[in-house]
């Protein structure tokens, strides 16, 4: 039924001010509009609509993520416009917080100015 309809991504903040220069300055993703309720980009084909709440309460999981490339290369891009990746105890992950999946996958998370947790991922076999 919604296989083939395009998806929306859904992410709360309570600043949406500083969500736009978060997601369009810093990330880098196609600002649509802003309005007093909500901060609409696009992440490739994907709207991704920044929803203004009044309070939040980050959830301990991704909530959303990308699909890269070259993720040494985007963690490095991050870590220059000053967003560290995440350290998770006992993940074995690399000096740059990168760690590998047992498959070969590689992954590394990050917080928005939420502290939503956000991850980057390079498939091994892409």
């Amino acid at each position: 039924m919604l296989g083939s309809a395009s998806a929306i991504a859904f992410l709360p903040s309570v600043d949406l001010e500083r969500s736009r220069r978060f997601f369009a300055d810093l990330l880098g993703l196609t600002l649509v509009e802003v309005t007093p309720f909500a901060c609409v980009l696009r992440t490739g084909p994907t709207m991704v609509r920044v929803t203004r709440v009044e309070t939040l309460e980050p959830q301990p999981f991704t909530v959303f993520g990308w699909q890269v490339d070259d993720i040494h290369t985007t963690v490095a891009e991050l870590a220059a416009a000053g967003i560290a990746c995440l350290r998770y105890e006992g993940m074995g992950q690399d000096p740059t917080g990168v760690w590998t999946t047992p498959g070969g996958d590689q992954v590394a998370w990050f917080h928005d100015p939420d502290g939503s947790t956000l991850s980057l991922t390079q498939f091994a076999h892409q």
